[in-house]
C-alpha cells in the first residue's frame, strides 16, 4: 500500500471524536445527557407513535 493509499484509507473506530451533551437547569447547572436518558427518550416517542397509528388506524 503507497503513502498517498493509506492517507485514503478508512480510519479505526477507535479515533473517532466523542461528544458530550448537557442540559441547562433553571439554576444554571449543568445536566450531563446519559445513555439512559436518550433509550427512555426513544422508547417514549415508540409508545407515543405506536398510539398514534392506533388511533389513526381505527
Amino acid at each position: 500500500m503507497s503513502s498517498t493509499d493509506k492517507q485514503h484509507a478508512p480510519q479505526s473506530d477507535t479515533s473517532c471524536e466523542l461528544a458530550h451533551g448537557a442540559l441547562i437547569d433553571p439554576n444554571g447547572r449543568e445536566i450531563p445527557i446519559t445513555e439512559s436518558m436518550i433509550q427512555q427518550a426513544c422508547s417514549e416517542l415508540d409508545k407515543a407513535a405506536a398510539a398514534s397509528q392506533q388511533d389513526t388506524a381505527s
